[in-house]
């Protein structure tokens, strides 16, 4: 079953509680009282470390485990009464009152947020009185941030207007979605009913969406392992070439390949692989003078014609 974001961050304080009460935890025990698998268990617990009683860095859980057990080194320290300084209650509350007017955030969820905000302000006293003078707007990315999680706590279908970058153009599409990710940027995994099958979709290239009262009936599906990234060519993917200057000897740190060869220049060679070549068009494109496609023939063909496309209307409307 797919956990949305705040499914998951409740999921995670109880288990602050559960493993301090239980030094030592076995792996295993942990993750059948939570009603998760073992990898979801690790995953939380590399998140947890990050996490703390201060803004500041300070007072971090120390928790870890080799495997099969669970170790909680400084469940004490982190025990004592929380108190934070006027900068850490005012940003609180400024974020706090931003959540709270997302669309899309359950009413339960948008109430029990009330009520811990009116708590904070009353705790914090004069100290927070500066974040009533404060205000967050969120871009576009949050609003369907909160109707991707709605749908998927209620199992709902969504309809997108979506920008598809490989091929410039906005497409509209049924998905069903499946699950809320961030590698880099935030990403919902969903079944796309426009291709019928499984797609990731950045959730800053959606122009418009609505939840829509059909059920989301995604097909059972193991969740892919993204450990290694977004991005992770198989053996079978096309392969292609590409040529880069001094200039544009980033996109080795920024696209998984198989090698990247120095060129006398100072350039690389770069050899990758993806299951869509086309999409390489636009680095092309932006790379300019600093790179261009060796291989496969027919995609180089493609980019420059791309590029003298580009130019000729770029000359028309000057």
């Amino acid at each position: 079953m797919a956990t949305n974001a705040i499914d998951q961050t409740r999921r995670m304080l109880s288990l602050v509680t559960y493993l301090r009460e239980r030094p030592g935890a076995h792996v295993q025990d942990v993750a059948r009282a939570f009603g998760i698998t073992e990898d979801e268990l690790i995953s939380d617990l590399d998140v947890l470390p990050m996490c703390g009683t201060s803004f500041r860095g300070g007072d971090l859980l120390d928790i870890d485990t080799d495997g099969d057990r669970i170790w909680w080194h400084n469940p004490d320290d982190v025990a004592e009464p929380l108190r934070l300084a006027a900068d850490e209650a005012t940003a609180l509350l400024v974020a706090a009152r931003a959540v709270a007017t997302l669309p899309g955030l359950r009413e339960s969820d948008r109430l029990a947020l009330v009520r811990a905000t009116a708590k904070l302000e009353t705790a914090a006293g004069e100290s927070g009185a500066a974040s009533s003078r404060l205000s967050v707007t969120f871009e576009a990315e949050g609003g369907v941030f909160a109707d991707v999680d709605r749908a998927i706590s209620e199992r709902r279908r969504l309809w997108l207007r979506y920008y598809s970058p490989a091929r410039d153009e906005l497409t509209e599409r049924e998905v069903d979605p499946i699950r809320l990710f961030a590698v880099g940027h935030t990403y919902m995994e969903g079944w796309c009913r426009l291709s019928e099958a499984r797609r990731t979709f950045r959730l800053d290239r959606v122009a418009e969406i609505r939840l829509l009262d059909a059920p989301a009936a995604p097909p059972e599906l193991e969740l892919r392992d993204l450990s290694a990234g977004l991005v992770q060519p198989a053996v079978e993917d096309p392969e292609v070439v590409i040529e880069v200057g001094t200039g544009g000897r980033w996109v080795a740190e920024y696209y998984p390949h198989d090698s990247a060869e120095e060129l006398p220049d100072g350039g690389l060679r770069i050899t990758l692989r993806t299951p869509d070549p086309a999409s390489l068009r636009r680095l092309a494109l932006r790379l300019g003078g600093d790179g261009r496609i060796v291989t496969p023939p027919e995609l180089a063909d493609s980019a420059r014609t791309a590029a003298r496309e580009a130019l000729a209307a770029y000359e028309d409307a000057v």
